[in-house]
């Protein structure tokens, strides 16, 4: 009897030892998921290690959305159908003063700003417009290049349009989540709008007699005018510039200033001017 009593306190004693290891275990599992977790959110929520993360792994990460031209488009002479333009230069620009390598992620625009929350791209490079509402999220870069916005119209219709109230009631398209869609939002609040993934969409809505006008930053639209003699703008115009800068999440100082620096470095020798002159021309030519 004392033998089976003794083998009872021993097979507990050995079920509690055995608990208690596993109920560590799984302490120290969760312990480290946890963090594991919290550095994969520092690395994506712009804590300021954004600068040492790419100098380690050796490369900067871009997102991008090419239909923009001349900021962005498609090099349809290019072997490999690269995304080209001013802002890839400019993104060359900075990585080569980093001293890393450049990956370009071409996506539509309004993914962009998603992608750079969630730690997909480095930075977001699309003429994006600094405004207030993204800065609340975003820091943004000072400003590299000033456009007036303007509205693209059927030459035939030139006549029509020689004011902005000329447009009441009348159908515009705009590229998705940019500054053109909310000024029309905001300015011509009487027109239908039509928004669309990229600027050749709007474009073809207009050709095809489906939206009366294209609102489009004038470095833009005048790409598609070069290339097609039935659009022209309208005398209409906004009161308002639309400026482009880069965007990068919260809390990166230090790269910011780069950032900078390779604006105003570019700004200064004159690139930015021979930039916007050179895939003007080239983008023209690949829509012929």
């Amino acid at each position: 009897m004392k033998k089976r009593m003794l083998s009872m306190v021993m097979a507990a004693l050995m079920c509690c030892t055995m608990l208690l290891g596993c109920g560590s275990t799984a302490s120290d599992t969760k312990s480290d998921d946890a963090k594991k977790s919290t550095t994969e959110s520092a690395s994506t929520s712009g804590d300021g290690d954004l600068l040492a993360s790419i100098k380690s792994k050796g490369k900067l990460t871009i997102g991008t959305a090419s239909g923009y031209p001349p900021y962005e488009f498609v090099d349809v002479t290019s072997s490999d159908q690269s995304v080209t333009g001013i802002d890839i230069e400019l993104a060359q620009a900075i990585a080569d003063k980093l001293g890393v390598e450049l990956e370009v992620q071409d996506m539509n625009f309004s993914s962009l700003l998603t992608s750079l929350s969630a730690g997909k791209v480095d930075m977001a490079i699309a003429g994006i417009s600094p405004t207030d509402e993204r800065k609340e999220t975003y820091d943004f870069s000072d400003s590299y290049l000033f456009a007036d916005q303007s509205i693209i119209i059927n030459k035939s219709d030139a006549d029509k349009y020689k004011t902005l109230d000329d447009f009441k009631g009348k159908t515009l398209a705009a590229e998705k989540s940019t500054t053109q869609e909310a000024l029309c939002q905001e300015k011509m609040p009487d027109c239908p709008l039509t928004s669309l993934e990229k600027v050749p969409d709007c474009i073809l809505e207009l050709k095809n007699g489906k939206a009366d006008g294209v609102v489009a930053e004038s470095v833009v639209g005048e790409q598609y005018i070069l290339t097609d003699d039935t659009l022209q703008f309208a005398d209409a115009t906004f009161d308002t510039k639309k400026e482009s800068a880069i965007a990068i999440n919260k809390g990166n100082d230090d790269l910011l200033e780069i950032l900078n620096e390779v604006i105003k470095e570019n700004q200064d020798n004159g690139n930015f001017d021979k930039w916007v002159e050179e895939y003007s021309e080239k983008a023209a030519k690949s829509a012929e």
